[in-house]
C-alpha cells in the first residue's frame, strides 16, 4: 500500500495552480459534508448508539489515514474528516427533503468549486481516474492546512521537490 508522501505526491501532481489548490480547501470538505450527510440514513441502534453507513464508511477511512505511515496525518484527517461526518448527522436528522437538499446540494456546490479549481489549473480532477483520488483528496486539504498553519513542511518540500512548486498557470497564454 502506498505511502502518504507517494499519494500526496502523485495527487500533486494534478493540483499544483495556487487557485485550484485553494478551490479545494473549500470544495473537499464540502464534498465530504455532502456525502456524509447522504450516508447519514438509514440508522441503526447500536446499543446506545446510532450507527449510520457514514460511521462505517468513516472508520474504514480512518484505518486507511492511520495505515499510510505518517501518524500525525493520519490522526488529523481522521479527525477533520470525523468532525464533518459529526455535523454530517446532525443535518440530517431533519425531513427527508432537508436530508436530501443538505446532502445533493453541499456535494454539487463541492465539485463545482472543483471544477472552477481544475478550470484553473487545465486538468481534470485525479478522483476521475483514480478512485483513492477520494481518499486523497480530504488527506491533501488536511496537509495543506497544516502546512498553512506552520506543521508539515518537511512533507509539502519533499512533495515539492517531487512535483514542483505551487504556480498561478497564465491563463493568457492557453491556445
Amino acid at each position: 500500500m502506498p505511502a502518504a508522501t507517494e499519494l500526496l505526491s502523485r495527487y500533486a501532481a494534478c493540483h499544483r495552480d495556487e487557485r485550484n489548490i485553494t478551490s479545494h480547501l473549500v470544495g473537499v470538505p464540502m464534498i465530504v459534508l455532502g456525502l456524509g450527510v447522504a450516508l447519514a440514513r438509514p440508522s441503526f441502534a447500536w446499543g446506545s448508539v446510532a450507527l449510520t453507513p457514514a460511521w462505517v464508511a468513516f472508520a474504514g477511512a480512518a484505518a486507511w489515514y492511520l495505515t499510510r505511515g505518517d501518524v500525525t496525518l493520519g490522526l488529523a484527517v481522521s479527525t477533520a474528516v470525523g468532525l464533518l461526518v459529526l455535523l454530517a448527522q446532525s443535518l440530517a436528522h431533519g425531513s427527508t427533503a432537508a436530508w436530501l437538499g443538505w446532502g445533493a446540494g453541499l456535494f454539487t456546490v463541492g465539485w463545482l468549486v472543483q471544477f472552477i479549481g481544475h478550470w484553473y489549473e487545465g486538468k481534470k480532477p485525479a478522483s476521475v481516474d483514480d478512485l483513492t483520488g477520494w481518499l486523497v483528496g480530504p488527506m491533501f486539504v488536511t496537509a495543506e492546512a497544516m502546512y498553512l498553519i506552520g506543521f508539515k513542511r518537511a512533507l509539502m518540500a519533499e512533495i515539492e521537490r517531487r512535483v514542483g512548486p505551487p504556480i498561478l498557470r497564465d491563463l493568457a497564454r492557453i491556445a
